[in-house]
């Protein structure tokens, strides 16, 4: 493969239209809009169309939040490591084209384009029955990553693939405008799409927004569809909450719940601003009560049509897991009332809950611990094929149910 030259400049734009350009100078990061953009082209709700361009000596947050992590972001260096140097415009080019989370996409020079295109298969999608049935003796998640590794515009550290939906129409296959989200626990984290099914369908059942997903039969992978898109396949607004706060990737453990609660209630439409809150509490209620650690800034955020509509709204709940099930003194990822402590976090979640404008605090736990005890007596069987997680379930949640009293 021919080294393309240095990646300096990428064109920004969205489904209403060209945005302008991120270029690189020296140490600096500079995106401009263009002189004729719509302000329905806007890329973030922090940037705002104005003449003067916009600075920064890291990339920008909203460009910044589907930079691979851990597993992809290996693989792609052991794809690239040599033909090329890999930094975040170079990453951002690879990833950040059509199939990226959210509605801003970018696109590279045209000889970069020819240079990598060569060596990457076309995407044909993958029918999702055929992935959920999977019993070949070759592993299918590192075949998935054979295919699709280029078009993987989602972070996270976890093993995790955006690979395109192919649906019958007419009795044709036909390759659909919607992707599922694959992901693959490894061997670090023995029975991980059987937890986060597991947590996933306690949310489900607590009453609180979640995509629609999957358990492979093989219980080896867990598969959910991309809430960024519309029904026919129209990219939506998603920025995480590090992006409304202004912070990297790096800084997704920077921060407290109740400055999560403060930035909902400053994004959301007034009309959903109560909804959401009601929401916030739930899913950060059911980390504590499932022994969730990894609920960071990157777990939260909101989605819009386009800067210029009147709906902004809490995105579903998603990244659910036990952590604890793994690292058993493992702690909150944010603070709680100050705190990490997943111990305390029964007594803080009633300062939260004033945040968050709940009457009725220790009713709504009580829900939330009845639908945690249903889930896991509903998917026992599941729990004591990895007993690591039924385990770790257990004990997070037994743990917090002993110690909650009730009124």
């Amino acid at each position: 493969m021919t080294n393309p030259a240095t990646i300096d400049r990428l064109w920004v734009g969205t489904p209403q239209g060209g945005s302008g350009v991120l270029g690189k100078t020296g140490e600096d990061y500079l995106f401009g809009y263009h002189a004729d953009a719509s302000k329905a082209a806007e890329i973030s709700l922090l940037m705002p169309r104005r003449l003067e361009q916009y600075g920064s000596r890291e990339l920008h947050p909203i460009f910044q939040m589907n930079l691979p992590e851990g597993y992809v972001l290996e693989r792609l260096r052991q794809r690239l490591a040599k033909a090329t140097t890999i930094d975040p415009m170079l990453l951002l080019a690879l990833t950040g084209r059509d199939a990226a989370i959210g509605r801003v996409h970018v696109e590279a020079p045209p000889k970069f384009v020819e240079a990598f295109a060569a060596g990457v298969q076309e995407s044909r999608g993958e029918r999702l029955a055929q992935i959920l049935a999977w019993d070949g003796a070759e592993n299918l998640f590192e075949e998935l990553a054979r295919r699709y590794l280029f078009r993987t515009g989602v972070s996270g550290v976890q093993p995790k693939l955006l690979v395109p939906e192919a649906r019958e129409s007419d009795g044709k296959v036909s390759l659909a405008t919607t992707d599922l989200i694959v992901k693959s626990g490894g061997v670090d984290y023995p029975g991980l799409a059987v937890n986060e099914f597991v947590c996933m369908s306690i949310a489900r059942n607590a009453g609180i927004p979640v995509p629609e997903f999957f358990l492979s039969d093989n219980r080896q992978l867990f598969v959910m569809r991309r809430f960024d898109r519309t029904d026919d396949g129209q990219a939506i607004g998603f920025e995480e909450m590090a992006v409304l706060m202004a912070k990297g990737a790096a800084q997704k453990y920077e921060g407290s719940y109740e400055q999560v609660a403060r930035f909902v209630s400053l994004f959301c439409s007034p009309n959903l601003r109560l909804p959401a809150l009601g929401q916030l509490f739930d899913q950060v209620a059911l980390s504590c009560i499932l022994g969730n650690g990894d609920a960071h800034l990157k777990n939260f955020g909101v989605l819009y049509d386009d800067p210029t509509s009147e709906d902004i709204w809490l995105s579903p709940a998603y990244d659910l897991v036990c952590t604890t099930a793994y690292i058993p003194d493992d702690s909150l990822a944010l603070t709680l009332g100050g705190s990490k402590s997943l111990f305390a976090s029964r007594v803080h979640l009633m300062d939260f809950a004033k945040r968050c404008e709940i009457g009725d605090p220790r009713g709504r736990i009580l829900t939330l611990l009845q639908a945690a005890e249903q889930g896991l007596q509903e998917h026992w069987a599941l729990l004591e094929e990895e007993p690591i997680v039924g385990a770790g379930l257990r004990q997070a949640f037994e743990g917090f149910a002993s110690r909650f009293k009730p009124e």
